[in-house]
């Protein structure tokens, strides 16, 4: 007969044979799927080309893997396979997707063939390193090889370009009170100020227009698009650059003149004054198609309607006296912000003051000289350099 002892020690050696039996194959189990993992990364790294390296070099010296980062799989499920097209840019379509928890996001995938990824490192680099109201927030990004693909908050009115055209009779768009223009203009200025002097490395935007200004549900506007951006230090005021870049009818002299002076955090200024001017106008700066040729550059017909006071009479939906004085204020300030002379032009800090201000606190400002220096035909197709 077997003793108690005896079977109690047999029982244990059992115990510990399975547990060691099972260790060793969960060991196993987990260094074979680290080397099929090293293999993989290392064949998936040996088949990315120089530019792919140095993207994702940049990526971690730049301190991105705080961003959360996505598979282009994942990217393609959140959106149902690229289903809901909300826009197209310079560099690429938005989808409207759908995380795990239920969120709307944006997608913004990049054109395969444009560049060498300069304007993704541009995107993700400047707007990682942001967090303002006014500037939109980046949730993700994907970069697997020619891949590559942005994920953004959603904003479901759109960009604030077709709040401000009037052009076609058969649209529904609600038109925007003179109020909310006026709220959103602020909400821009504070954006690009931040931009400028709230973050440790100063972001100048070069593509500030209608276009990439968002709207959320309440209509708070949001600085998007970052691709033409340029990161720099705070303490310079004025930066090389060796190609222009942004959009015709915003990008300020300077910027494609160096005789006109440097190009500067008041590049930026330039492009938000001409975006106020049509945000009041309810049309393009430059307008094809008018009977009038002095009508075709709007900052010139504005100007001079503003000396002979007549320039409400002309805006679209100027009903009350208050209407009036919102819309004489945006048209100064937008005037003194497209100064030929970058000196000549307020800081967005100063803008803002001339926003809150009082109307009889601010003076008509010089003309601007400058006028298309191409025929409107050739203006009539606003799209991006570079």
């Amino acid at each position: 007969m077997c003793r108690p002892e005896d079977s109690k020690n047999w029982k244990m050696k059992i115990i510990l044979g399975v547990t060691a039996a099972a260790v060793a194959i969960l060991l196993a189990c987990v260094i074979i799927c680290v080397v099929r993992c090293k293999k993989s990364s290392t064949k998936f790294f040996s088949k990315m080309t120089k530019s792919d390296k140095d993207i994702e070099g940049l990526i971690t010296n730049y301190g991105l893997l705080n961003v959360k980062r996505y598979r282009f799989s994942e990217m393609k499920q959140m959106t149902i396979s690229f289903k809901e097209k909300l826009g197209h840019g310079g560099y690429g379509d938005v989808y409207k997707g759908k995380l795990l928890d239920g969120h709307l996001v944006a997608v913004k995938v990049l054109n395969e063939s444009k560049g060498n990824g300069e304007e993704f490192i541009n995107e993700v680099a400047s707007i990682s390193r942001t967090s303002h109201i006014n500037v939109v927030t980046l949730l993700g990004f994907c970069l697997e090889g020619s891949k590559r693909a942005l994920l953004y908050e959603f904003m479901p009115n759109g960009s604030l370009e077709k709040f401000i055209y009037n052009e076609n009779p058969l649209q529904t768009t609600p038109q925007l009170e003179w109020k909310k223009l006026l709220q959103i203009a602020k909400g821009i200025a504070e954006g690009l100020q931040y931009l400028h002097h709230g973050c440790n490395t100063r972001i100048l935007h070069f593509d500030i227009k209608p276009h990439n200004i968002l709207l959320n549900k309440d209509f708070c506007p949001k600085i998007s698009d970052f691709g033409l951006a340029k990161l720099c230090e705070r303490k310079e005021s004025i930066i090389s650059m060796a190609d222009a870049r942004g959009t015709i009818g915003y990008i300020a002299p300077e910027v494609f003149n160096r005789n006109f002076g440097g190009v500067s955090h008041k590049s930026d200024v330039y492009s938000y004054g001409m975006m106020i001017l049509e945000m009041v106008g309810g049309r393009k700066n430059i307008k094809v198609g008018v009977s009038n040729t002095s009508e075709i550059y709007f900052p010139h017909w504005v100007y001079k309607n503003l000396e002979q006071g007549s320039v409400l009479g002309l805006l679209h939906g100027v009903v009350t006296a208050e209407e009036d004085e919102i819309a004489r204020k945006m048209v100064l300030v937008g005037l003194w912000c497209i100064q030929t002379n970058p000196l000549d032009r307020p800081s967005m800090k100063k803008v803002i003051e001339m926003l809150e201000g009082s109307l009889e606190a601010l003076h008509i400002p010089p003309k601007p000289f400058l006028s298309p220096s191409k025929s409107p035909e050739e203006f009539s197709d606003a799209t991006s350099i570079l």
